[in-house]
């Protein structure tokens, strides 16, 4: 490999070398070509300025990267011909000409209450940019997120956007994406222990405010309702903002009003026949409490269950129970419940721009959290008639 001096950036000389080395027929289909870090040796670079390379490689359909394998000479290129094998790798070579990108994004699940929004503000700032963005669900599932990811990474995409599956172990294909220094950014949580940029509601504060806004209700025996933890940081954070404004006012968390393994509201079990069995398990929940007033709810579709148990219990909305949450479709007549709105366009904006900025080289915070409004609803009032133990004297 020769290693002339020249204007063009390191990552277009390797890219070149390799191209000849394959038109010459050095390297036959099928054949692994260097890794990575064996061109970063070789040519004395940081694996960024190899992966680049090989990325324009693939691009121009000359290798195909298997994750986890290497890089591969595409089966259906005959050497000597020098011209890509494919429509598709012509296709990625217009367009790294023309400048536009293209951003992976891999997500859970979206909707009304809570991710349409995002994808929206992704979006406009792809048009906004001349990029392009590319969507795939997980499903809350971490084999669909890590398909997706390589995917994505395999068609040529040139940053990613994560919004990261429930679970108690981080997807290893993030892992990857961390130790190459791929220009990637989490949505909504961060991973512990993982060095990546991330743009999330300032949870603690968030649930803080919303608990310190049913104190002032007269509510001090709340429930809070929430999907498995599971080392998942917004829920977590949502639990200690719980906690720290109990302790702020004197007043004391009462775990057993919890409800803390509600599983009906995952995006793969959101079905009709999980969510039957699941508001059964709030009627139960809420008829061994009678004391509780007051839900709080992670999120709107838990709120949606619990308001639905407590009607079918004649328990009443909010006169007898208020229900609060984070997010909350609006309809004509407003919002059904207070909530903690978030501000998803600006996340979604925020994490694309990020994204460029990363791939162009530049630096960006290593966590952004952004404030979040109240909403008032129809589902809080204030403590009447002693709430539930009333009800059931």
């Amino acid at each position: 490999m020769s290693h002339e001096s020249s204007s063009k950036p390191m990552y277009e000389q390797i890219f070149e070398e390799l191209r000849d080395q394959i038109v010459a027929g050095k390297y036959m289909p099928g054949e692994r070509i260097p890794s990575e870090k064996e061109l970063g040796e070789a040519y004395s670079v940081s694996r960024i300025t190899s992966k680049k390379a090989l990325e324009m490689l693939t691009q121009e359909g000359y290798i195909v990267r298997q994750p986890g394998r290497g890089s591969f000479v595409a089966e259906d290129y005959e050497s000597g011909g020098g011209t890509p094998p494919s429509r598709a790798g012509a296709a990625s070579k217009r367009r790294r000409e023309s400048g536009k990108l293209l951003i992976g994004l891999v997500m859970t699940d979206f909707g009304d209450s809570y991710g349409t929004d995002l994808v929206f503000g992704m979006e406009e700032a792809s048009r906004e940019h001349d990029s392009y963005l590319i969507l795939r669900r997980s499903l809350g599932e971490t084999a669909r997120e890590q398909e997706a990811i390589q995917g994505l990474l395999e068609i040529g995409v040139d940053g990613l956007i994560i919004f990261p599956a429930q679970g108690e172990y981080f997807n290893a294909e993030i892992l990857k994406l961390v130790i190459s220094e791929y220009p990637f950014v989490l949505l909504d949580r961060h991973l512990k222990g993982v060095s990546a940029s991330s743009i999330s509601t300032d949870n603690v504060s968030a649930s803080k405010q919303l608990i310190h806004y049913l104190f002032g209700l007269g509510h001090t025996h709340i429930g809070l309702m929430t999907t498995p933890p599971r080392d998942t940081t917004a829920i977590e954070e949502r639990i200690e903002g719980f906690i720290q404004a109990h302790a702020e006012s004197g007043i004391a968390a009462d775990r057993s009003l919890w409800m803390e393994n509600i599983t009906a509201t995952l995006p793969a079990a959101f079905v009709p026949e999980n969510k039957k069995k699941e508001k059964e398990h709030i009627k139960r929940h809420l008829a061994a409490h009678p004391e509780i007033t007051a839900l709080f709810a992670m999120e709107y579709n838990i709120a949606r269950l619990a308001y639905e148990a407590a009607l079918e219990s004649g328990i009443r909305v909010p006169e007898d129970l208020s229900i609060v949450c984070f997010d909350s479709p609006d309809d004509a007549a407003g919002s059904l419940f207070t909530h903690m709105r978030q501000k998803q366009n600006e996340m979604g904006r925020l994490a694309f721009e990020n994204v460029l900025k990363l791939r162009n080289g530049e630096s960006v915070p290593g966590k952004i959290l952004l404030d979040d409004e109240l909403v008032e609803g129809l589902s809080a009032g204030p403590v009447r008639n002693g709430g539930l133990a009333m009800k059931h004297e």
